[in-house]
């Protein structure tokens, strides 16, 4: 068995007229984020950490936002997309860690939605190699100033061979 790690990372700026998906779940806030997709930042840290410790690029090359394919898709089915690519590949999941971090909304009421989202997209992952926690940066930079939401997640992968 060989493992591997990789990193992910995300942000997409605040949006008026967007609704705020964070790990599939439909957060009431003000505004939503900005992107081609849901712009789910969460997902998309996630899908990008599974894929660069499997050596399969990352989110854009598989799903690029030029491609009105997946304009408006849910994020969440990228990531089954990505299971699937992983699965014929023979890469199991050991576990994911991810952060949120944003000024707001508060993470930790949605954070176990969020682990079954995501749960639900990786073939029923157990929802405790799933880690989610939110931070905030004390209101520095733009994630401090409400200008947008990032994510950093990581993720170890076996291959099975």
């Amino acid at each position: 068995m060989s493992m591997r790690v990789g990193i992910g990372y995300d942000v997409h700026a605040f949006a008026p007229g967007r609704k705020l998906v964070l790990g599939g779940v439909e957060i009431d806030h003000p505004m939503g984020l900005s992107g081609h997709s849901d712009a789910d930042v969460l997902v998309h840290a996630i899908m990008d950490a599974l894929l660069g410790a499997a050596g399969l690029g990352d989110i854009g090359c598989h799903f690029p936002d030029r491609d009105e394919r997946f304009r408006n898709i849910r994020s969440l089915n990228l990531l089954e997309e990505v299971y699937g690519m992983l699965a014929s590949r023979q890469f199991s999941i050991i576990n994911i860690d991810a952060v949120i971090i944003c000024e707001s909304p508060k993470i930790s009421p949605f954070a176990g939605d969020m682990k079954r989202n995501i749960s639900g997209a990786l073939a029923g992952l157990d929802v405790s190699r799933i880690g989610i926690k939110g931070t905030t940066t004390e209101k520095l930079g733009f994630t401090g100033r409400s200008e947008g939401i990032a994510a950093q997640a990581v993720a170890l992968l076996s291959l099975n061979i």
